[in-house]
């Protein structure tokens, strides 16, 4: 039996309405998530022996699929331990949709922080919606498992003698100086560049790993020629890069999302810019490829760990999660969504619903999953650094050797 019960998370709900028809919810979650608060209880007869894992991710907007891919792997993982007779407690997932502003994703943490019946929190997916919320989780002493967030600063703001509270932030990818540095090497190294010009969205996550990227470079003996910013939003960028073509690179490199990146390569080759551009992993993703057209030719991705088709752990994801959502394409980060949504509820299932006994749990965890093992530093990061290139070949992305 599954049941949606969905209310306005501004304000406790006069009237809570049960809807049966799945098709009808589905329609309408999308729509609801814009202004409230979806909570799932799957699998579970009663509300009794229920606790609340809040989910904060960007499911609306350009990046809104993203989220939206990483909502479904958590709510498989969950779907999968409450249909379970062994599990428990059964488990409700509160969902907010933080539309990837740190102002809006602020707004959530609020009440994801101000509500006792929620024990851990999924998210966020921006670099720049988990740095500020960090500090109402962790004062709370909720246990926050992000399937994405790279830029370092997250985790190193914990070590900090200005934190006060307990270090309850976890992440499961590898961080933008480990990613930078990789994308430097590969440009310095491999393509044998001497100068870039760098291309950055100005976001915590698009500037901070150009900057990683910037700072190894330079450390290789390469020349920055220029570190630019733009803005998220925009199309049009061919001012900037006449500038850019101007300046002589041997490479571009771009610090942000698809929904620019791709923008950015297109009107590069319109320009006949034909250097190589060297990007992260934000633009592995079939609308990078859709936005850059043919232009995506040749470029070089890196990207945090390995996506699920090229590893045996995942295997078993990739076929529930087809067959699950037939129809509904892997994203690139929908098996961190699995993992971290795993490894919450190992530790609730160990340790039941003390907020304080999960965060100790989670930081001394060695969790076998999709990811193979997964494990966590003092700060939180994970120890698992691994980094795979990509170049487009053929309209897809294909592994460097």
């Amino acid at each position: 039996m599954s049941l949606k019960l969905i209310c306005h998370s501004e304000a406790k709900p006069k009237n809570l309405s049960v809807r049966r028809d799945p098709s009808l919810s589905l329609r309408m979650t999308s729509i609801l998530l814009c202004t409230g608060l979806v909570l799932s209880f799957s699998g579970c007869k009663s509300q009794s022996n229920v606790v609340k894992i809040a989910v904060a991710l960007p499911l609306t907007g350009d990046i809104g699929a993203l989220g939206e891919g990483i909502r479904r792997a958590i709510q498989m993982a969950v779907d999968d331990h409450n249909a379970s007779p062994a599990s428990s407690p059964k488990i409700a997932l509160a969902i907010y949709d933080d539309r990837s502003d740190p102002k809006e994703a602020v707004n959530v943490a609020n009440q994801i922080a101000s509500d006792p019946s929620v024990v851990g929190v999924i998210g966020h997916f921006n670099s720049g919606c988990s740095i500020p919320t960090a500090p109402f989780y962790a004062r709370a002493g909720l246990v926050v498992l992000s399937p994405a967030a790279s830029n370092p600063q997250l985790t190193l703001q914990q070590l900090s003698s200005q934190w006060r509270w307990p270090r309850t932030i976890f992440r499961v990818n590898t961080t933008d100086d480990v990613q930078g540095a990789v994308g430097a090497e590969f440009t310095r190294d491999k393509l044998k560049v001497k100068a870039v010009s760098v291309i950055q969205d100005k976001t915590a996550y698009g500037q901070g790993v150009a900057e990683e990227f910037s700072k190894r470079f330079q450390a290789l003996g390469g020349e920055v020629l220029s570190f630019n910013g733009i803005q998220v939003g925009d199309k049009d960028f061919k001012a900037l890069l006449t500038r850019v073509k101007g300046e002589h690179p041997g490479a571009i490199y771009f610090g942000g999302m698809f929904s620019e990146g791709g923008f950015v390569v297109r009107q590069a080759r319109e320009l006949g810019i034909k250097i190589p551009i060297v990007t992260d992993e934000a633009n592995y993703d079939p609308e990078f490829l859709k936005i850059a057209g043919p232009a995506a030719e040749g470029c070089t991705v890196t990207f945090l760990g390995r996506p699920p088709d090229l590893m045996e752990s995942a295997k078993a994801f990739i076929n529930e999660y087809k067959t699950r959502y037939p129809g509904a394409e892997i994203k690139a980060y929908d098996h961190y969504g699995y993992e971290v949504a795993e490894i919450l509820l190992e530790a609730i299932q160990h340790v039941g619903a003390d907020r304080a006994r999960i965060v100790d749990y989670v930081r001394h965890i060695h969790h076998h999953g999709v990811l193979g093992v997964t494990s966590f530093d003092e700060k939180g990061d994970t120890l698992n650094k691994t980094i795979t290139l990509f170049t487009v070949k053929n309209g897809q992305f294909v592994p460097v050797e």
